[in-house]
């Protein structure tokens, strides 16, 4: 699926409208024609964009959407994908085009985010198995040579498939989806593989890796063509596959290079930059004088290359240098063989890929616990998603949802940064990962140390960054006690592991003081049992000890608890980590088992 190019909603009945609606909001499709609206026709438009759409997501009957795009078919490696999706929202069908073109993708999403089913039928998800020719997109790899239809059909047929990885993240081995495939009797160790992940061109079929930054130097307004030239010649010279090419490097003072500019912009190649001190200081096998004297650095190709590529990096292709192979009087001479100028070219491989450009990175929340307080919008994200992060008990109440092409990564429940680090480090990897919290991620959840650790990359290195709500703990605890959010409220956290004491009573003391609805997180555990006790002395400063408080434990999850209490005889023994203590205000009764706030104070109305 081309990502430019735009995705288009169809409907053929105006009920239709909302559906698609929806999913625009979601930016699952980029534009919307139902019939009765004018000059957009659905089945003019099939026609008129069928060359040029990324994908058609189609409200109807599939029979009907058969019949209008089957003069328009032209074979699998050109058609565009085509969703079918009933007018309920129920199931998406990918009709066409489906896990090569991305239609199988979509499907999933759009499944997703309308709480209905993909109705997959290709023989790799209905096996469970990897699609060979499409799942390295989601490992940030772009899909080089090969008879990849045989692959497919190698692999339909359960023959073992040859897999050589020399290089490029592993991480999609543990799918549960690779299982069979590298328990093949010939997956590793085969003279020849089926299937080749690397930087590198060869036979078989070939997976690449963002794996190979390019140092480049020109003259002052070379060429683009020769740019073009010195890239191609020099990559297919040494067996290197363009498609593995992380970006370009090159001298600070060459970032207003048209050429250079021009060549990163047309490939999709991200440019950095580098200044002379910081090229001096790489050690490179040819050093040029006349470089330094007119750069201030003895090397521009092979010390950017080096650099760009990291730590550990090799240098593969030493400085190579072309020259415009013709010249005019002028840049406006007539024809198109117009060249000038001259460039050169190193080329270095990285020891980890990256293509923060590919890479996604989304803040979920799972919401308490249960999947139907899933929100949609945190079902597409993980949709999306190849990898989930997160601490473990919180993946297990997510696992229902997991495919067998998804790879969940368990940690520790105070490893919140470690995390963070390794789901972004992954996402500028070109990974689209999924940073899982419970309830909500932006309240104590990992949104915010996430945004902080995205902030802090160089703007070209930053991948897609997203967050996506859920239902906060504060919420659904309200809900099953009856209505006592009506009025002003906050939250407060009594953990000081991140927040020094101090900071907490004036918090809690300046809650006490405005009559504030106080919702306590992480109240009590055994390392932290007497921080809820003073929090309970603070509050009685500024209300009664009849206050009603209810206790909510384990909420969303078949052990959940919800019991209802005074402030003056809170029962502090019952609480644990995995209860939120909800305090009401002065206003706040409880009656027939429930609480409520009124929305406004005694007599506020007749003021």
């Amino acid at each position: 699926m081309d990502a430019a190019a735009p995705i288009w909603g169809l409907g053929f009945t105006t009920a239709a409208r909302g559906l698609l609606a929806r999913l625009k909001q979601a930016q699952l499709i980029d534009a919307i024609a139902v019939s009765g609206d004018a000059d957009q026709q659905p089945a003019t438009l099939l026609q008129q964009h069928w060359a040029q759409a990324g994908g058609f997501v189609v409200v109807g009957a599939a029979g009907l959407v058969t019949r209008l795009i089957a003069p328009l078919l032209g074979g699998k490696h050109t058609d565009p994908p085509v969703v079918v999706l009933d007018p309920a929202g129920r199931f998406a069908i990918p009709l066409l085009s489906g896990h090569r073109g991305g239609a199988e993708a979509l499907s999933q999403r759009i499944a997703a985010l309308l709480g209905g089913t993909a109705v997959l039928t290709g023989s790799s998800s209905g096996g469970d198995r990897l699609a060979l020719d499409s799942f390295g997109r989601a490992w940030g790899w772009q899909r080089g040579s090969g008879d990849w239809d045989a692959l497919m059909k190698q692999a339909a047929r359960d023959q073992p498939v040859a897999v050589q990885q020399p290089a490029g993240l592993t991480l999609w081995r543990q799918c549960p989806a690779a299982e069979a495939l590298l328990q093949s009797p010939c997956h590793n160790g085969a003279d020849q593989s089926d299937l080749t992940i690397d930087a590198r061109s060869g036979p078989g079929c070939r997976w690449h890796p963002p794996l190979l930054w390019l140092g480049l130097g020109c003259e002052r307004n070379t060429s683009l063509t020769v740019l073009q030239r010195l890239v191609a010649q020099t990559l297919a010279a040494h067996g290197l596959a363009s498609e593995a090419v992380a970006g370009i490097a090159s001298i600070d003072r060459k970032g207003d290079e048209p050429a250079l500019l021009a060549l990163s912009e047309a490939r999709g190649w991200p440019l950095r930059l580098f200044n002379a001190t910081e090229l001096n200081a790489v050690a490179v096998p040819t050093p040029s004088a006349a470089v330094a004297r007119e750069m201030g650095t003895a090397s521009v190709a092979e010390a950017s290359a080096l650099l760009a590529a990291g730590p550990e990096a090799a240098l593969l292709i030493p400085k190579t240098v072309l020259h415009a192979t013709t010249t005019a009087a002028s840049p406006q001479a007539p024809g198109p063989s117009f060249e000038q100028g001259a460039a050169t070219l190193a080329v270095a491989a990285a020891l980890q890929q990256w293509a923060p450009q590919r890479g996604e990175l989304h803040l979920v929340g799972t919401g308490p616990g249960q999947l139907q307080l899933l929100t949609g919008e945190a079902h597409e994200a993980l949709s999306r998603c190849s990898t989930w992060v997160g601490y473990g008990l919180y993946l297990d109440l997510l696992e229902p949802l997991r495919r067998p092409d998804q790879v969940r990564l368990d940690g520790q429940l105070t490893r919140e940064r470690e995390r963070c680090r390794q789901a972004l480090e992954l996402a500028c990897q070109g990974v689209k990962v999924a940073l899982v919290s419970s309830g909500d991620s932006g309240i104590y959840g990992m949104a915010g140390l996430a945004l902080e650790l995205w902030l802090a990359q160089e703007d070209a290195d930053r991948p897609a960054f997203a967050v996506h709500p859920g239902i906060s703990a504060l919420q659904l605890a309200a809900a099953r006690c009856g209505a006592p959010l009506m009025h002003d409220f906050c939250t407060i956290s009594l953990s000081d592991r991140l927040t020094p004491w101090e900071v907490i009573e004036r918090r809690l003391i300046a809650a006490a003081a405005g009559d504030f609805v106080v919702a306590l997180y992480n109240p009590r555990s055994q390392g932290r049992d007497w921080q809820l006790g003073r929090a309970q002395e603070l509050l009685l400063q500024g209300r009664p000890g009849t206050t009603p408080v209810a206790l909510a434990r384990q909420l969303g999850r078949p052990e959940e608890h919800v019991s209802l209490h005074t402030l003056g005889e809170l029962p502090i023994e019952q609480v644990d980590m995995l209860t939120l203590v909800l305090v009401g205000n002065s206003s706040t009764r409880a009656e027939a088992g429930r609480l409520v706030t009124p929305r406004g104070y005694p007599g506020a109305e007749l003021a």
